[in-house]
């Protein structure tokens, strides 16, 4: 019995074998048995999985740096540079700010002194 163009699908690979694949790279003595590989194999998805939200953290601080940085070249601080664009209503992200201070200097000038603007005036 023929199924014409059908192509034979094979099975997807089962946990044994989807932990024999975790496992190589490990220690001789680790990659044979399950048992002894186990333990560092979760410990790398761990690492992996906290390393994923650990660069979204870093990078976010490395923009709020160069923000501030730029921002106090124009005497104004991070936190009064963030306010008086959203009262002004600039919608821009710190990754395009900080993109903006690094690249653009002129352009980050002209936001922060629309920010600066829209400070409330000290007695």
């Amino acid at each position: 019995m023929s199924h014409g163009s059908c192509k034979e699908r094979r099975p997807s690979p089962g946990k044994a074998e989807e932990a024999a694949e975790a496992r190589e790279g490990f220690l001789p003595d680790q990659e044979q048995a399950l048992s002894g590989s186990a333990g560092p194999v979760d410990k790398s998805l761990n690492y992996a999985f906290s390393g994923r939200r650990r660069k979204k953290r870093d990078f976010r601080r490395l923009w709020v740096v160069r923000i501030n940085a730029a921002a106090r070249e124009h005497g104004l601080s991070y936190g009064q540079l963030i306010h008086g664009l959203k009262t002004v209503g600039v919608g821009l992200d710190r990754k395009s700010l900080a993109d903006l201070a690094v690249k653009h200097p002129a352009a980050f000038a002209t936001l922060a002194a629309q920010a600066q603007k829209a400070q409330p005036a000290r007695a």
